[in-house]
């Protein structure tokens, strides 16, 4: 029980040793020149990028989990295509050798005095901040979560510590209606809501239970997929699939001891319907950090606050931000985290030489949405809305390659260049194989 009450963005501790770099928790006052608060894609992707600008002992990172996830794969995880333990690797493991690592939690930013407390009592001053705290998961919004998680049938491919829950309930599916939701706030990751689907789909199938079997998909949003060349495709799998969409409805009950879930119409307010079922995959609903919504940093609804091109805060020059806390206004993911840490290198670089910052960011983003055990339609696009693919061909029809791009090249251009600050996303690929046309 105690570990479903802390379903939320940090994981699970381990244990981990490494000489590589210096760890300890933070005691006296510190000092850096540049501080990263967050061990996750972003936090540790500038971390190394800022280590190869300045150097390894003007760097630190605060970050309290002894464990890092590649959260991508977790959608794999739950449908039982790949194991909870290849998505992990030690904090100590992906951290930059030399920079210094507080292992701690970073509670209150103060940006007018160049500090950040953490939750130890500690105060570190900066000479400048990069804000890749991520955001946070609220499985306890919905009535009956997280302590529903205690009984089977309903899992989340968003927790580590739910992941194998889903799998475990995809296996154990008898007959009855698979219900599948995506909740009324901003989400990481928007396509993986319905993957898991798609997924299920395909087992079911697989072993001979799909005619007993009802998928639902419940989601709050008043289209499927927010692309429309992207969208289109996708209703084309639902009508061959037999798949039930319905839009506007949002979780807001789990009766988990009777197998219920209870969903609010948003388009009527005031109205509910409950749905029996024999499994339940939550998206929980998710906000921003509260470190980030306690301070100045953020903006009305709690995000930093970042000018969308240069990706500085709007306020604080010497204050940058990446990946899912912030308001850039493109869907979360790990994709558009690497392009964003190209960029902000950029504009890090350009700032510590006192001139203006020259690249902006176009809200690259993707989402590779899994259909099956073996295809993938590859969504790419920017902040207009608009279809920004790598390859030259139609990327919103299905392929195998796709899938085992998702599956097996993307986890390894994870850990071995973006954590290394290596890869920044394909643009510099895009024109090449564009043959320079786009």
């Amino acid at each position: 029980m105690a570990a479903l009450c802390r379903l939320r963005l940090c994981h699970p501790t381990g244990m981990t040793i490494s000489n590589l770099h210096t760890s300890s928790p933070a005691s006296a006052k510190q000092h850096y020149k540049m501080l990263v608060l967050g061990g996750g894609s972003g936090g540790i992707a500038m971390s190394a990028r800022m280590k190869r600008m300045i150097g390894a002992e003007n760097v630190a990172v605060i970050e309290p989990s002894e464990m890092h996830y590649y959260q991508p794969i977790w959608t794999l995880v739950g449908a039982g295509a790949k194991t909870v333990a290849s998505s992990g690797r030690s904090t100590a493991s992906v951290m930059p050798s030399g920079v210094k690592w507080v292992k701690s939690k970073a509670q209150e930013i103060n940006p007018d005095k160049n500090t950040v407390r953490t939750d130890d009592g500690t105060e570190i001053s900066y000479e400048y901040l990069i804000v890749a705290l991520g955001l946070q998961l609220h499985y306890e919004k919905i009535k009956g979560l997280p302590e529903g998680f205690e009984h089977p049938k309903i899992g989340s491919n968003y927790s580590v510590q739910t992941v194998e829950k889903t799998w475990k309930a995809l296996q154990n599916f008898k007959e009855g209606n698979a219900v599948f939701t995506f909740p009324n706030t901003p989400v990481k990751c928007p396509g993986a809501p319905q993957k898991i689907m798609y997924l299920s789909d395909a087992y079911l199938r697989k072993t001979g239970k799909r005619s007993k079997a009802n998928l639902i998909y419940n989601t709050s949003l008043p289209v499927l997929f927010a692309i429309k060349k992207y969208a289109d495709a996708l209703w084309d799998v639902v009508k061959e699939r037999d798949l039930q969409v319905n839009l506007r409805q949002n979780l807001i009950e789990v009766r988990a001891d009777k197998q219920e879930a209870v969903f609010e119409n948003l388009d009527k307010p005031g109205e509910t319907k409950v749905i029996e079922y024999e499994m339940l995959h939550v998206t929980p609903p998710m906000g921003p950090n509260s470190a980030v919504k306690g301070s100045p940093l953020g903006d009305e609804a709690g995000w930093l606050d970042l000018d969308k091109e240069s990706l500085q805060h709007k306020r604080y020059p010497n204050v940058f931000g990446i990946g899912d806390c912030t308001n850039l206004p493109t869907p979360r993911t790990a994709a558009a985290v690497a392009a964003e840490s190209s960029i902000l290198n950029r504009t890090i670089s350009k700032i510590l030489k006192n001139e203006k910052p020259d690249k902006k960011y176009d809200g690259y983003t993707s989402c590779p949405l899994v259909t099956s055990y073996n295809t993938v339609i590859l969504a790419e696009f920017d902040y207009t809305g608009q279809p920004l693919e790598t390859f030259p061909i139609n990327q919103a029809k299905e392929r195998r390659i796709m899938y085992h791009m998702k599956a097996d090249f993307m986890p390894h251009l994870y850990w071995h260049g973006l954590l290394k600050g290596l890869w920044g996303g394909p643009g510099p690929y895009r024109k090449l194989l564009h043959l320079g046309m786009k």
